[in-house]
């Protein structure tokens, strides 16, 4: 029997009256705690049932894409004057702004604004955490796309569906979702087959994309040079060709030409060649083009590098998941003021800088595209001369936003990438960035895990004194160390040896020539055999 049953019995056996005297204050007291403490406790399990059986639904919630970083400077001192940024951004729209106008009786009826998108993703493997996270960089990715993200479903699925990706229940409260927010996009966070995009637009009534449309988009916006829109556009190109969607035999091609029964003669009566063969003929072509047109572009890209190989200069790769502040490393290293923009892909186009170790050795530094989990297959391909800048570099500075949520992963995506493009092989040194805004308990774990590591912020420049005499360790050196006596007519190997093929120790004009104790690499010490100085 309760507490609440007891005090209620004793009440009765009193003579059914609600006397308080027959309980003192305390006791009466510790009831009704009792009482409050239980209601709180089921209020407490009831919003945790909620909580628990919402969360696999509405993951994404109000809170911020945190693919982006929450800085409030978004460049420091050494990013220059971006002259990019600001072409970039002077045609900008804004979300909460419209020119819809009220009276439709008007001569103009418009309306200008951002693509409303619902997001929707499946949680087949790993925690709930991981799906959550994989969603907000699914919206970080729209938001540099140019669309407002208003909700986010996840399902908890082992595997896609074949017909619609959701499953057709998901997809009916998918489509409520929709109509209630006024979506105009559904972003799904994976590959979809054309029949499955097709079987989702049916039941949602609204466009839907996928994440790899997505990113390829995001690549269409912000390609600048002749070969970064040539690759985009082949990459463009190869996701379409299987996704065409025609009309039918509507716009087909007639047999014509002739009046009368007999059409065009033999072979040409029937339905003729359908609109889609047509496009799908033109796609081919185009891709073709596309193709001969980048490898005519690689000779120059090979030709600079073999400039750099001749002259013996160490190359040094920046890469990494993006927005983890490559850019921001380059302009720190170098002055280089390339772009610098808090959003996913802001800089396709690879920039080259020359750049110097403390003890005056000079290397080239390469900063080279972002990568992305599942980064689709069309752009590794579409790329692949640019990504060579990373597999033919001496060392890799693999650059890391330690203030992610989950930087293991990112590491693990870049690293799937790099094994792509045969760059596994080359040194590598993990560049922990953001070390301003990251949680020291997680750059602890990141160092017990990479032990070549440095941890930096490219913003406030911690660190960049130690990544640049890791950078000095670790580029191939000159390892030879001769004496030499260099006739005064031979000024052309003096030259040599005052460039990255060598290092003087000790230089001395005597009568016979220059006496010069280097060290140099092995190729140029074949070279420098006759004028050795055996002592």
């Amino acid at each position: 029997m309760t507490d609440e049953q007891h005090t209620t019995g004793s009440s009765r056996a009193a003579g059914g009256s609600n006397a308080p005297q027959d309980l003192s204050p305390a006791d009466i007291q510790a009831v009704i705690d009792r009482i409050l403490a239980k209601e709180e406790a089921a209020t407490a399990k009831g919003a945790r049932a909620d909580q628990d059986t919402e969360a696999p639904r509405r993951a994404f919630g109000d809170r911020r894409a945190l693919a982006i970083s929450d800085v409030e400077t978004e460049h420091g001192d050494y990013d220059g004057d971006q002259q990019d940024l600001a072409e970039r951004r002077a045609l900008r729209r804004v979300a909460g702004l419209s020119t819809e106008l009220e009276d439709v009786t008007e001569v103009e009826y418009r309306q200008l604004r951002l693509e409303r998108v619902v997001l929707a993703g499946l949680w087949s493997e790993g925690t709930l955490e991981d799906a959550e996270n994989s969603l907000r960089e699914l919206a970080a990715l729209a938001e540099t796309a140019g669309s407002e993200v208003l909700d986010g479903v996840v399902q908890r699925r082992q595997k896609p569906d074949a017909g619609t990706f959701l499953g057709s229940g998901k997809a009916l409260e998918l489509r409520d979702i929709v109509a209630a927010t006024g979506a105009d996009t559904v972003v799904v966070d994976s590959e979809l087959s054309p029949s499955q995009r097709r079987g989702l637009e049916d039941i949602v009534k609204v466009k839907v994309i996928d994440r790899t449309a997505l990113i390829l988009d995001i690549f269409a916006q912000h390609a600048k040079s002749r070969e970064g829109k040539a690759q985009v556009e082949l990459a463009q190109l190869e996701y379409l060709l299987p996704r065409l969607r025609g009309w039918g035999e509507s716009m087909s091609r007639q047999a014509g030409g002739r009046v009368g029964a007999a059409g065009g003669g033999i072979g040409s009566r029937g339905p003729g060649e359908t609109k889609i063969e047509l496009d799908r003929r033109r796609i081919r072509t185009r891709m073709a083009k596309l193709r001969r047109e980048i490898a005519g572009m690689k000779p120059a890209r090979e030709t600079k590098r073999a400039n750099r190989r001749r002259n013996e200069v160490p190359s040094v790769a920046i890469a990494g998941y993006t927005n983890a502040g490559k850019s921001s490393l380059l302009n720190r290293l170098t002055d280089a003021g390339v772009l610098v923009q808090n959003a996913l892909f802001a800089t396709l186009d690879p920039t080259v800088r020359r750049a110097e170790t403390p003890d005056g050795l000079p290397y080239t530094l390469a900063d080279t595209v972002g990568f992305v989990r599942s980064l689709p297959t069309q752009l590794v391909e579409a790329f692949r001369s640019t990504l060579e800048e990373v597999a033919d570099a001496d060392l890799i500075l693999h650059v890391v936003d330690a203030s992610h949520p989950d930087p293991e992963g990112q590491i693990a995506a870049v690293r799937a990438v790099l094994a792509d493009v045969d760059a596994r092989k080359v040194p590598e040194i993990i560049v922990l960035n953001k070390a301003d805004a990251a949680d020291p308990f997680v750059l602890e774990r990141l160092r017990q895990r990479e032990p070549r590591h440095v941890v930096v912020s490219a913003r406030t420049g911690q660190g960049i004194t130690e990544l640049k005499e890791a950078i000095s360790d670790a580029i191939p050196r000159p390892d030879v160390a001769l004496t030499i006596l260099v006739p005064y007519s031979r000024g052309d190997i003096l030259n040599r040896l005052h460039t990255s093929s060598a290092e003087i120790h000790s230089l001395e004009h005597v009568e016979a020539g220059t006496r010069v104790e280097v060290v140099v690499r092995k190729e140029f010490a074949a070279e420098l055999e006759p004028f050795v100085v055996h002592d």
